[in-house]
């Protein structure tokens, strides 16, 4: 069993898998609504415009251990399958996903197991995110299970773009026309300079309301 996470050698049933990736999702749900109701409170400023939450489906997850190579077992979908349980926040400014991932990795139950910034380091195809793979503590009444929660935060312009993307790939099954391919890339430049100018703006006018 993988080192990053504990207490699943106790649990003996996909329904009591379930529970657990839901109750991890509650948890962070929560944490993120605290965090967006103080940064209200202290700064008159909600940084979260808004919050989707899912759990990867039974198919899903199957088919993922077999294309590692792995077999369909409780113990290699908790090691292997990092996305059971996903989260994805929609900021309205570049800067509001730097502030949120630095927010939830100074909670103390939360342990970073990973960070991948596809902002800096776009994906080739123009994909940008910040993505973090995150254990949350789940206690139960008998055990305390530390559960796998990927994080994925963007800009509402960034996940317009995703969203598109997502959609051409799974309608071409991961081999759209090239030219396609091209137009997304260039889509992609585009979102990047609104998010941008608009943080640009919101900068200037949040110095002009300081200076007021």
């Amino acid at each position: 069993m993988d080192s990053r996470t504990g207490g699943y050698d106790q649990v003996d049933s996909w329904n009591e898998v379930l529970l657990i990736y839901r109750s991890a999702l509650k948890e962070i749900n929560t944490k993120l609504e605290i965090l967006n109701d103080e940064f209200q409170h202290v700064h008159r400023y909600n940084p979260i415009e808004h919050i989707k939450s899912r759990i990867k489906t039974s198919e899903s997850i199957v088919k993922k251990l077999k294309k590692k190579g792995y077999e369909s077992t409780i113990e290699n979908m908790v090691e292997y399958v990092d996305d059971i349980a996903g989260i994805r926040i929609i900021c309205s400014f570049t800067s509001d996903i730097y502030h949120i991932a630095e927010m939830l990795a100074n909670q103390n139950d939360i342990k970073v197991l990973e960070i991948k910034d596809y902002i800096k380091n776009p994906k080739a195809s123009g994909y940008k995110s910040y993505h973090m793979l995150v254990t949350v503590p789940i206690f139960l009444s008998d055990k305390r299970i530390e559960a796998k929660v990927e994080i994925q935060i963007r800009t509402v312009a960034m996940d317009f773009w995703a969203s598109l993307e997502h959609k051409i790939h799974y309608k071409f099954e991961g081999n759209a026309p090239s030219h396609i391919q091209e137009e997304l890339v260039d889509c992609a430049h585009m979102v990047s300079d609104l998010d941008t100018k608009m943080q640009s703006l919101n900068e200037e006018v949040q110095s002009l309301i300081d200076e007021g």
